[in-house]
């Protein structure tokens, strides 16, 4: 018989075993295959999420105004656009509003017309927002009527809140009016998104570390009914099977588990990716269509993982002794090595620190390399952990009862607990290096912004061109509910010479009490003025702080401004001579401004559409509906002006972007690592029901063997917890290392992660006690 034939011949008879060996025979295999399918699950969503992403992208890059192209003027094809963002209890809405001035203005993805003026259309998210009572105050915010939907293709998910909005106010003023378009198609040719080296490292770690536990769960799950299958293999032995025979067998049944699982982990991935959809965290979401794996990953999943069952359990048979009359563990095995479980970590060091000696930014940084040095240090979890876990229980004796029975069984096979124990060890050692490098580099990517929120809650700033209706928002605003305090202020740019291509003087124009937001003006009146100390000196040793009584051109002084608008000619303006100089102070935005203070009739006139304009408002207190209110109030009166919210810190988007992402899979990861211990410790259990009836029949309490098993979980968690700790804590430190930021320790969070990783093992135990008690039945003595 040909060697092709024999194997066929083999793992076919495994497949039988695993199919066709009774109750026990599939029970076991679906308990494999459940084991092996969660993990495939992960795995899939693991490898559809960049697919995902870039998805979202494609999607947000197409109806983008930063890579549109643009037109000089109106034409048949060129359309009005302005972004008008709202920010309604705490949740971000991004809108445009539209206006059309030609038949062949372009249309954004998602619709099929453009909305007329008082029309508006919207997601089906914020549909539903405003259509509830919730949205209220929204309805009266944007108050145009809903005439369409915007389809998926135009939307990054199905929890974003969008619209458009028509408007037959909108005008471009000239080039140096930004915030109108006029654009002839969305979209172009966006630039491509890089992350900085710090970023680059965090997806890196991000995807190893929440990825290693799942092919270490995998791994584990295929050993599912070890001793079981050793015992039939040892049948086998007894009818003339020798020992490549019996491991074949053993590697077909292997393989029918992991196809079982790779079918059973497609069915999790398609329930589970039909509820991406109703799924949201922080309002970002995925539409299920997205979440498709590409082709070449499928097929690395589809191979990898029978591969991997197959190359776990013919190794493992090395240490068991196969004999036609029964299956004996070596009865003095070698204890394990500890010298070649060291190079593990060693090499992953090795491969980390030189990275940090590199040159900053993306090009400098190498991730293969990094994400090779991440996944040694998790796996050198894994290697050391059976070897710790051997060396303390192999000294451990005496104690109650239930203490004797755990250690006893650890003792016998401390591989098995091991085995089940090191998925959340890797977990752990992953995360707790996650938090590390996150706090490590937080103060990089959430800043101070020194705006002094106590003084001023919100900064509402103009639209170009509607500096003139600025006392009429300021009003509007300080009527609002929840606004105590209304502080206007318009800044312009005034020089010596026009056009002014190089030092220009900065003026500030507001009233008497609106001025002492920024300086120390002291006594002050209608018609005064003020200079500025500490200006300093130009590069020529000219003063750049203007003296009382000297001659400037104020509003379009730059050459840009003088060829693209030349019918707003800057105007000349002489600093009143009684002007005081003052002091400065940070304004609420946490400015320190310098140039010249001016009351509004000592202001320059005839400016045109070159100053800026502001309102300070300081609120009653912090009150979500306050903000919301204000920024009604200035929707309603002018629609393309900004509210925003001054804050003691900032947070970078990209940052953001990638904590939550690691929410979602840290959440994954948990809700894996809690069902596939739990599908672990009923394996175990329903292997030994005999053993536990029979030692009830003996008299043994039910309590007795409820601690037994605690202990038996307990005493290898605590173990691999502790691993995992000293194991993330390094792995942190050399990431940070790489960063090139100091080290530092946030005890509670390693605290708290390995409190939480304590914690699910304490529900997967409690969880098991029901099929205990019912496993130490007196039916469970019956055998044939």
């Amino acid at each position: 018989m040909s060697a092709l034939r024999t194997w066929a011949r083999d793992l076919a008879l495994g497949a039988r075993f695993a199919f066709g060996g009774g109750r026990r025979g599939w029970t076991r295999t679906l308990l494999t295959g459940v084991g092996v399918g969660l993990g495939v699950a992960l795995l899939l969503i693991g490898t559809a999420v960049p697919g995902a992403l870039t998805a979202r992208h494609e999607r947000e890059d197409a109806r983008s105004l930063l890579g549109a192209t643009t037109a000089d003027v109106p034409g048949r094809d060129t359309l009005l656009a302005a972004r008008v963002d709202q920010t309604y209890r705490r949740q971000e809405i991004s809108g445009l509003m539209l206006r059309a001035e030609g038949p062949d203005a372009p249309v954004p993805p998602g619709l099929k017309s453009l909305p007329k003026p008082g029309e508006m259309a919207v997601s089906p998210a914020l549909e539903k927002l405003l259509a509830s009572p919730e949205g209220a105050e929204l309805r009266e915010r944007l108050g145009a009527r809903i005439t369409a939907t915007v389809a998926d293709r135009g939307l990054t998910g199905p929890a974003e809140l969008r619209f458009y909005l028509g408007g037959d106010s909108l005008q471009k003023g000239g080039p140096g009016d930004h915030r109108v378009q006029r654009i002839t198609a969305f979209a172009g040719d966006p630039e491509p998104r890089e992350l900085d080296r710090v970023l680059m490292l965090l997806v890196v770690l991000a995807f190893v570390a929440l990825l290693a536990p799942v092919a270490v769960f995998i791994a584990a799950a295929v050993r599912f009914g070890g001793e079981r299958r050793d015992q039939r293999l040892a049948a086998l032995r007894l009818v003339g099977a020798d020992g490549r025979t019996v491991r074949r067998i053993a590697a077909g049944e292997a393989l029918c588990g992991a196809l079982v699982g790779l079918v059973l982990g497609a069915g999790f991935f398609l329930a589970g990716r039909g509820l991406v959809g109703s799924l949201s965290f922080r309002q970002r979401s995925v539409f299920p269509q997205d979440l498709a794996p590409s082709a070449w990953l499928l097929l690395l999943v589809a191979l990898a993982v029978p591969a991997a069952a197959v190359a776990v359990t013919v190794p493992a048979l090395r240490r068991v002794v196969i004999e036609p009359l029964g299956v004996a563990r070596t009865v003095a095995p070698r204890r394990r090595r500890v010298w070649w479980r060291l190079l593990l970590p060693l090499a992953g060091l090795g491969l980390l620190v030189p990275l940090g000696r590199r040159s900053e930014g993306h090009r400098g940084f190498d991730r293969w390399q990094a994400g090779g040095g991440v996944l040694l240090l998790l796996v050198a979890v894994t290697v050391l952990l059976p070897w710790l876990l051997e060396r303390v229980v192999g000294r451990l004796s005496g104690g109650p009862v239930s203490w004797q029975l755990a250690v006893r069984r650890l003792q016998v096979d401390s591989g098995g607990a091991a085995r089940m124990v090191n998925g959340i060890a890797v977990a752990v050692a992953g995360v707790i290096a996650l938090q590390m490098v996150f706090t490590g580099v937080e103060e990089d990517y959430e800043r101070p912004t020194g705006q002094a929120s106590g003084r001023a809650a919100v900064s509402v700033v103009m639209h170009l061109g509607t500096e003139s209706r600025l006392e009429a928002l300021a009003g509007k605003l300080a009527a609002t509910p929840g606004v105590i305090r209304a502080v206007p202020l318009t800044d312009f740019q005034a020089a010596r010479s026009t056009p002014a291509d190089g030092e220009t003087v900065r003026g500030t124009v507001g009233t008497c009490d609106a001025l002492r937001e920024v300086a120390d003006i002291g006594a002050c009146a209608e018609g005064d003025a003020f200079v500025l100390s500490g200006g300093g000196l130009s590069p020529t040793g000219e003063p750049l702080a203007p003296t009382p009584g000297e001659r400037l051109y104020a509003g379009n002084i730059t050459s840009y401004g003088a060829r693209e608008m030349p019918a707003q000619k800057p105007v000349e303006w002489t600093v009143p001579a009684g002007a005081r100089t003052v002091r400065p102070i940070l304004d609420p935005a946490g400015n320190l401004r310098e140039g010249v203070l001016v009351t509004p009739s000592a202001a320059p006139r005839d400016m045109g559409s070159w100053p800026s304009a502001q309102v300070y408002l300081q609120t009653g207190g912090p009150r979500p509906d306050t903000l919301d209110r204000i920024r009604t109030t200035v929707f309603r009166a002018e629609p393309l002006a900004t509210a925003i919210p001054l804050g003691e810190s900032a947070e970078d988007t990209s940052y953001a972007t990638i904590r939550t992402g690691l929410f979602f899979g840290a959440a994954g990861l948990l809700v894996l690592i809690g069902t596939s211990l739990l599908v672990a410790q009923l394996e175990q259990l329903r292997e030994r029901r005999r053993l536990l009836a029979v030692l009830v029949a003996f008299g043994t309490p039910r309590g007795t063997l409820g601690l037994s098993v605690l202990w038996q979980t307990a005493l290898p968690i605590a173990l691999g917890l502790a691993l995992a700790t000293g194991a993330g804590l390094s792995l942190g430190s050399a990431l940070l290392w790489v960063a090139d930021r100091p080290v530092h320790v946030d005890w509670v969070s390693v605290l708290s992660l390995a409190g939480a990783g304590a914690g699910v093992v304490a529900l997967v135990t409690l969880l098991s006690l029901p099929p205990l008690l019912r496993l130490t039945r007196p039916d469970g003595l019956r055998t044939e």
